[in-house]
């Protein structure tokens, strides 16, 4: 079984943060969410991975994962030159995909679980299909499932406007080479794409097998900020051990679990865990409360952050709360100490500021 991760988009619901990356590179727990992917794929022990990229931030991905020598794998990048569907995705892969059966994984999703019993599933069963459901409580957004009693999918419908029921199809699927016959018998959607939905219902049609399995853990799609903070919480609460490498000193208190990265230094501040800190930060006179991930090479100085994400070579200086926000790359936030209190901002395209 081979394995293609789909890495491409534009990620417009993150921006300004993906105007200058991809989106499946953003950190939840100071760990690029796509690297979450990889893990469980490998987990499950396949071998060979596809990485589906796109031109703009194509060149970010291969810097990032390389040639896959990390986790002991093959990875081959397989460029999309439009954003087609994800149906399109998988024909862009073809080449890659042979004769094997495999899985699509959306780069951009997370859940609470392995998927080694989905793909052990798959071999038992032989579908052509097997897809990951999970309820939810605006299907309307969602690609959605009507399933029998016994769990065989009858139908399926993107984002409905009747949804025929809760069930939202979750980013992550397993196929048989059926489903390359299944997309060259569609036809692109009203938005100009090809829709996994309309191939996945093309074997439903046509009397092939398509087996569901209904997630009892949590699914993110982390494509929103709301939804990349929630993901930070829950990878914290669930999975963060608590390590500390950096060096803190005797006026400082560190309590719950915290992970602080080699060569970070903790001066006169307060860390509440779970908090993730990562290699070469400074932290003085400051307060870093539950749920948040610091990143590499930042400074924070005589100021609060909680339940925020703040990504790498970024510096807080004097700022009185941070909480519930996303902070970029080599961004610098200072307090304004003079007597004109005017506010002075650097705003890029689709900035959100609360003041």
């Amino acid at each position: 079984m081979k394995a293609i991760i789909l890495s491409g988009g534009k990620g417009t619901r993150l921006r300004p943060l993906t105007y200058s990356g991809a989106k499946q590179l953003v950190p939840v727990a100071n760990k690029p969410i796509l690297f979450y992917c990889i893990d469980n794929i490998v987990q499950a022990g396949i071998k060979d991975i596809g990485i589906i990229i796109s031109p703009e931030t194509g060149q970010e991905i291969k810097d990032a994962v390389g040639d896959g020598s990390p986790w002991n794998v093959n990875i081959q990048y397989i460029l999309q030159e439009v954003p087609g569907g994800l149906a399109h995705a998988i024909k862009t892969a073809r080449a890659f995909l042979d004769d094997s059966p495999f899985i699509m994984y959306l780069g951009d999703n997370l859940i609470g679980t392995g998927i080694n019993e989905f793909v052990e599933e798959f071999q038992k069963n032989t579908p052509e299909a097997l897809i990951l459901l999970k309820e939810v409580k605006n299907p309307k957004q969602f690609g959605v499932a009507e399933i029998s009693k016994e769990g065989k999918v009858t139908h399926l419908l993107e984002k409905p406007d009747i949804p025929p029921s809760n069930l939202a199809l979750v980013g992550i699927y397993i196929f048989s080479t059926k489903i390359h016959t299944a997309i060259e018998k569609i036809k692109p959607s009203k938005r100009g794409e090809l829709e996994i939905t309309d191939a996945i219902q093309e074997l439903i049609s046509t009397g092939s097998n398509v087996e569901s399995f209904v997630l009892d853990t949590w699914w993110l799609d982390t494509g929103k900020k709301d939804d990349l903070l929630t993901a930070n919480v829950i990878v914290l609460d669930e999975w963060l051990k608590g390590n500390i490498n950096g060096h803190i000193d005797d006026s400082s208190k560190v309590l719950g679990r915290v992970t602080i990265g080699k060569g970070s230094m903790i001066k006169k501040s307060t860390i509440r865990g779970p908090v993730v800190i990562g290699e070469n930060t400074m932290i003085e006179n400051s307060f870093i409360g539950p749920h948040t991930s610091i990143g590499d090479n930042v400074k924070i100085m005589k100021s609060s952050v909680e339940h925020s994400v703040v990504m790498n070579s970024s510096e807080l200086i004097e700022i009185e709360r941070i909480e519930e926000s996303i902070i970029g790359r080599r961004v610098k936030i200072t307090s304004n100490n003079t007597m004109h209190k005017a506010l002075r901002l650097m705003l890029g395209d689709d900035s959100v500021v609360e003041v």
